[in-house]
């Protein structure tokens, strides 16, 4: 199989692993569409992504990842705790997908060289995913931005929220800002990836996805700031624009960041603080501490967590959350052990956004954007397979005469 063929092969299953964890649940769509169709079809695209990368490593010829390890090793608790049932049969559905998912990565490992070809995929990848928010507003203003949500930007296509969008939108920008600095694409291929998100990340006014690709940026151009001219000239003038929309657009943007609330509802996260309280409080046995109650939808008492940390206690207990700490620490670890680099900064900011994602999303640990964000990381911080040494020619020693065959005739 042909190496151009291969690499189409496996951007198609990171492109299916993107469509499997989009969801399922989110705000009306222009066409009313099905859960269990949704469902059926992200589950699918699961499936398919795994057949797809089996064919192209029958060898099942993987690289060595402490990321992937401990996603594996996060599949004990989650199995421990899903097989009483307590949280019904739905549990044990999604460690076989949870299994699928790390099953898939992987098999994908082969290709993880430190390069950047998979941060390639990821903004192609989620870019028609943003396109599509782009077309239901174009279709659908109203659909797109409805009242149920404040007038913020959901997906009017395909049910999607306005912390999916942002998520999506500020990832992407953020990597095509350090592919530029980089001068791994030029600035008009930049500019169409970048002027759109930003715009898409403006309506849906998501502060977690603003706030993890400013300081995401800050760290990772931070990481090139001292090899990097490029660097310190994006970071100069960024901080002349912060200033100047400081001093002049400081009301519209303090308003834009409060969206309207109360300083009491943004003071407890929109509400989140009240179901945290309720989570922690609430009574657990031994092994609900230890292995947490089973696999759910991230939710407590009909309620959404949304914070990662509480989320994985809930579900996978202390042992989870022991994982998914391990995770971001050895990520964390070998991206400030490597030296200054393009692919070093991409993790860098990859590792950065998830981790401050994670105070006010749920996520880190299931199938979920957030995992293939870190899987990128992953990829980036692989050391480069070893190119197999040339044969050195053993010179012959000149063979005697007498020992040379003579034509018979």
């Amino acid at each position: 199989m042909g190496t151009d063929h291969t690499s189409k092969i496996v951007g198609t299953v990171w492109g299916l692993l993107i469509l499997n964890t989009l969801g399922s649940a989110g705000a009306e769509t222009i066409v009313p569409l099905p859960r269990s169709l949704i469902q059926m079809v992200t589950m699918g695209a699961l499936a398919v992504a795994f057949t797809l990368a089996l064919a192209v490593n029958l060898r099942l010829r993987i690289r060595a990842s402490a990321f992937v390890f401990l996603l594996t090793l996060l599949l004990v608790p989650s199995v421990i705790s899903s097989a009483d049932l307590e949280s019904g049969f739905g549990a044990l559905f999604r460690c076989a997908r949870l299994a699928l998912f790390v099953g898939t990565l992987w098999l994908l490992s082969r290709w993880w060289d430190g390069g950047l070809t998979f941060v390639r995929h990821h903004i192609r990848m989620y870019f028609a995913v943003l396109a599509s928010v782009a077309a239901g507003a174009v279709l659908s203003p109203g659909a797109a931005m409805p009242e149920l949500y404040g007038g913020r930007l959901v997906g009017a296509l395909w049910p999607l929220t306005p912390p999916q969008i942002g998520q999506y939108a500020a990832v992407i920008i953020g990597l095509a800002v350090l592919l530029l600095l980089g001068r791994r694409t030029d600035r008009g291929s930049a500019a169409v990836v970048i002027v759109p998100a930003l715009v898409l990340l403006a309506l849906t006014h998501t502060r977690t996805a603003t706030l993890g690709l400013l300081i995401g940026l800050v760290l990772a151009i931070g990481s090139l700031f001292l090899t990097s001219a490029a660097a310190r000239r994006f970071f100069a003038w960024a901080v002349l624009c912060a200033a100047v929309a400081a001093v002049g657009f400081g009301s519209a943007l303090r308003a834009w960041f409060l969206r309207g609330q109360s300083e009491e509802n943004f003071t407890s996260l929109t509400g989140r603080a009240k179901v945290w309280d309720a989570l922690l409080a609430a009574p657990r046995t031994t092994s609900e501490h230890l292995f947490g109650a089973g696999l759910g939808d991230k939710s407590f008492g009909g309620l959404p967590i949304d914070n990662s940390w509480l989320a994985v206690y809930h579900e996978q207990g202390m042992t989870g959350v022991t994982l998914v700490a391990a995770v971001i620490v050895v990520l964390g670890g070998v991206a400030l052990l490597r030296p200054p680099s393009l692919p070093r900064a991409c993790a860098i900011f990859l590792i950065s956004y998830c981790a401050i994602a994670s105070y006010t999303e749920a996520g880190l640990g299931d199938a979920s954007p957030y995992l293939l964000h870190l899987a990128v990381a992953a990829s980036l911080l692989a050391v480069p397979a070893a190119a197999p040494a040339a044969t050195a020619e053993v010179p012959r020693r000149p063979v005697p005469r007498w020992a040379q065959s003579s034509e018979v005739t």
